[in-house]
């Protein structure tokens, strides 16, 4: 295997990334009208996670990489906004619904945890 840049050894971009699947291979059973709307929104949300972590890694201080987890974790807000949505204009069953409330879960415990370490460290 080749090298392996510092986010991609983050337990926490694994996740995000896992969850970015769920959300894509959920929204394909969307209604085509939401392809621009709630779609559109979470697939790019969801992308949005993994991205700030990724792009906090490249960054020289720890505060300067504890915004980007912040803004990780607000995108993470944004995908949990949606899936409620969603799931009360019953886009989503329940069972969707829970599986990635609990990636959800996942995914912020380790968000704070991670954005404690960067500010204490």
């Amino acid at each position: 295997m080749s090298y392996k840049f510092s986010f991609e050894k983050l337990n926490v971009w694994v996740d995000s990334k896992e969850l970015i699947k769920i959300i894509y291979n959920i929204t394909k059973s969307f209604p085509d009208e939401e392809k621009f709307g709630l779609t559109n929104q979470l697939r790019r949300a969801s992308i949005s996670v993994a991205s700030n972590l990724a792009e906090g890694t490249s960054r020289n201080s720890n505060k300067d990489m504890a915004h980007f987890t912040t803004l990780s974790f607000s995108s993470l807000m944004e995908v949990l906004n949606q899936i409620i949505i969603a799931y009360e204009l019953n886009l989503l069953n329940g069972e969707d619904y829970n599986e990635i409330r609990k990636e959800i879960e996942k995914i912020s415990n380790k968000l704070n945890a991670l954005k404690k370490a960067q500010l204490n460290s």
